[in-house]
C-alpha cells in the first residue's frame, strides 16, 4: 500500500467497498469503515486474495477494533428493479449512513460513488491501497459468504455454499435443472432468459 496518498490526511477516514455485484443469486453486500490509527490492524488487503480463514480472523480484529463501521446492502429486488450499478451505489450509501459518526472523508472502492453529501473521492483498486477500504471489502465478504452458506441450507441443490451465488458451470446447471430460486437475481442471465423462454412457451 506504499506509494499512495488520498487527498485526506485526518482520522475520521471511512473506506467503503462492495462485494456480490457479479452473482446470479443474492443481495449486494456494502461496508464503511473507519479504523482506528491507535490500533493498526495488520495484514490488511483485498479480500479476493486472502483465504477464507485469513479473512475470518481480519473480520473479527476490524470489529473489536476499528472506531466504527456499518454493513449495508441492496437486496435482489432492488438489484432487479434499479439495475446492479444503482442498487450497489444505494447499498454504499447506506453503509456510510449507517455509522454512528458522520465521516470528514469518503474513499470509495472503484470509479463510481453515489450521489451524496460527503466529501469523498474514488480509488480504482482501493481495496489494496487504502486500508479502511481493505477493511470494508473483508467485512462485506465475510458477512455475504455466510449468508450464502445459510442459504445453501435454505435452497440446497445450487450448491451455494461452494460458489456464493456466482455463475459457476455448476450453478447455472442446477439453475436449468431446479429453475431459480427465490434469491435469484431476475434481471441476471441465464435465469432472465430462462423466465422470458418459459413466459414464450405459456403464450
Amino acid at each position: 500500500m506504499a506509494g499512495f496518498q488520498l487527498a485526506y490526511r485526518g482520522e475520521l477516514l471511512a473506506g467503503v467497498d462492495e462485494v456480490g455485484r457479479g452473482p446470479l443469486a443474492g443481495d449486494v453486500v456494502t461496508a464503511a469503515v473507519i479504523l482506528d490509527p491507535r490500533q493498526p490492524i495488520q495484514g490488511l488487503a483485498d479480500s479476493k486474495q486472502l483465504s477464507e480463514t485469513r479473512r475470518e480472523q481480519l473480520a473479527e480484529q476490524i470489529r473489536e477494533k476499528a472506531l466504527y463501521w456499518h454493513i449495508a446492502r441492496a437486496s435482489v429486488a432492488e438489484i432487479d428493479s434499479y439495475n446492479i450499478l444503482q442498487a450497489t451505489l444505494m447499498a454504499m450509501a447506506r453503509a456510510v449512513d449507517g455509522l454512528a459518526v458522520e465521516p470528514e472523508y469518503v474513499a470509495v472502492d472503484g470509479n463510481r460513488m453515489p450521489r451524496w453529501r460527503y466529501t469523498s473521492e474514488t480509488v480504482i483498486k482501493g481495496d489494496a491501497l487504502v486500508p479502511a477500504i481493505s477493511a470494508a471489502s473483508i467485512l462485506a465478504k465475510v458477512c455475504r459468504d455466510a449468508e450464502m452458506c445459510q442459504f445453501d441450507q435454505q435452497y440446497p441443490g445450487y450448491g451455494f455454499a461452494a460458489h456464493k451465488g456466482y455463475g459457476t458451470a455448476q450453478h447455472r446447471e442446477a439453475i436449468a435443472q431446479l429453475g431459480p430460486c427465490p434469491i435469484h437475481r431476475r434481471s441476471f442471465d441465464p435465469v432472465r432468459s430462462m423466465l422470458a423462454a418459459s413466459q414464450r412457451q405459456l403464450r
